[in-house]
């Protein structure tokens, strides 16, 4: 597939979805383009724009398909524990009970879910409200259904995997009065604005995918949207290399404190 024609697809991606290719690794993305476009036997970039234009599974199946979807619940439980232990208490400390948190880039739900159980711990469900946003609505979707499978909900706590989830089948259901904590949006976080007034920012293991340039303007902008005394939480995969020029300092490795 020549590259002048990828050149092309990126455009019209964007011109379809608002989804800009180029903020993302070209090998990588490039690569698992060509392998759907293999899977389905179309020849060339062109012809698959066409596809896309005409049928909205296809073009559900692709959206689906760029937004990287590794989820599970309590990821890296080492560092929930930090969350549960040391920022809670200090976030609930500098300004009450109402805090505003955004999980950013959300994927199924799990991440949002996981921040309204730890948060349970510290404040009854009534007073928490988290903002989840995500650039794909079938992955919405599918946290709005909120059920997980066994490996996704392995890093639970015991106690609140009693308490939050019912069994079904196969699979394990989270409880309405979690869901009720939650206020998921459709969001695209390099051309959407963002939330402001957040003391809280979870966005983790996303940004890997972005180029180092895409990366930074997603930080400036968390940075922007982040109370004086707030606090943004990354991936272990990641770290902020500019964070002082950003206003951030460093609270340990994945938060950073907002000055």
């Amino acid at each position: 597939m020549p590259e002048f024609d990828y050149e092309y697809f990126k455009k019209a991606v964007f011109d379809l979805t608002k989804i800009d290719l180029n903020a993302y690794k070209e090998k990588q993305m490039k690569r698992r383009i060509d392998t759907l476009i293999t899977k389905h036997g179309i020849s060339g970039y062109d012809k698959y724009v066409q596809v896309l234009k005409n049928d909205p599974a296809m073009f559900e199946e692709f959206v689906n398909y760029l937004t990287i979807n590794v989820s599970e619940f309590y990821r890296n439980p080492e560092q929930w524990e930090l969350l549960d232990k040391d920022v809670f208490p200090e976030l609930i400390k500098k300004f009450g009970k109402h805090l505003k948190i955004w999980s950013a880039a959300c994927s199924t739900g799990d991440e949002p879910y996981s921040l309204v159980m730890a948060l349970s711990r510290h404040l009854p469900l009534s007073q928490i409200h988290i903002i989840a946003t995500d650039i794909d609505k079938q992955v919405i979707a599918k946290a709005k259904v909120g059920l997980y499978s066994e490996k996704s909900i392995a890093s639970v706590p015991a106690d609140l995997k009693a308490k939050f989830f019912t069994k079904v089948g196969a699979s394990y259901q989270i409880s309405e009065e979690v869901k009720k904590c939650v206020e998921f949006k459709q969001h695209n976080l390099l051309k959407d604005s963002y939330e402001t007034d957040c003391h809280l920012i979870v966005c983790r293991n996303v940004l890997i995918y972005f180029t180092e340039e895409a990366k930074d303007a997603v930080f400036e902008k968390f940075s922007k949207s982040i109370v004086s005394g707030g606090c943004l939480f990354i991936g272990s995969t990641e770290q902020i290399i500019g964070y002082k020029a950003m206003g951030y300092y460093r609270k340990n490795s994945f938060f950073y404190g907002k000055e």
